[in-house]
């Protein structure tokens, strides 16, 4: 798997942007997002029960990562008409303002190590990704357990102080200077 300090790979996938068949779907590239930071999250499974709890509470946070000049973006190994369906079929997704990335081939999970042996999914994995398109942050959780986007969201405020944060620094706080 890619951990912190490596290159975040080049990918091109095609992107659920909002619930319309006409002009939902858009190509979506990495060089798409040249000089910001990026949230790249993935999900195992469209149509599952743990995965909307978690999008709908990045896409609830997608004002604060975008006033930190982030862009999130959500990825499965489903396909775009399935995730269009999905957005569809679920009132917690219909108005996501995010893309929702169709890893169909798993060029982009397999690229980052992620894919489950057994499932033959994308692990719910999550990178923080600077502007240098280098990885700064990697959680994984089981696929059976949710991650806390409000940790994501703390962390990256951590990242860009680009100054040593303790344990539960939380935005605003004081940061820890060497002796």
């Amino acid at each position: 798997m890619l951990g912190i300090g490596n290159q975040f790979p080049e990918f091109s996938l095609t992107g659920v942007v909002n619930s319309d068949i006409q002009g939902g779907f858009k190509p979506i590239k990495s060089s798409d997002f040249e000089g910001k930071w990026k949230i790249v999250f993935f999900w195992p499974k469209d149509f599952t029960f743990v995965c909307p709890t978690e999008i709908a509470a990045f896409g609830a946070l997608e004002r604060d990562f975008r006033d930190r000049d982030a862009q999130l973006l959500g990825a499965s190994t489903d396909s775009e008409f399935v995730h269009l369906a999905w957005r569809r079929d679920r009132e917690e997704l219909k108005d996501l303002p995010f893309p929702m990335l169709a890893d169909i081939k798993r060029e982009l999970s397999g690229s980052l190590g992620i894919l489950d042996a057994e499932e033959g999914v994308a692990q719910r994995a999550t990178y923080i990704v600077d502007p240098d398109n280098i990885i700064r942050f990697v959680y994984v959780t089981d696929l059976n357990v949710g991650r806390s986007p409000e940790e994501v969201l703390r962390v990256l405020d951590a990242l860009q102080t680009d100054e040593l944060c303790p344990c539960n620094w939380q935005a605003g706080d004081d940061t820890l200077q060497a002796a």
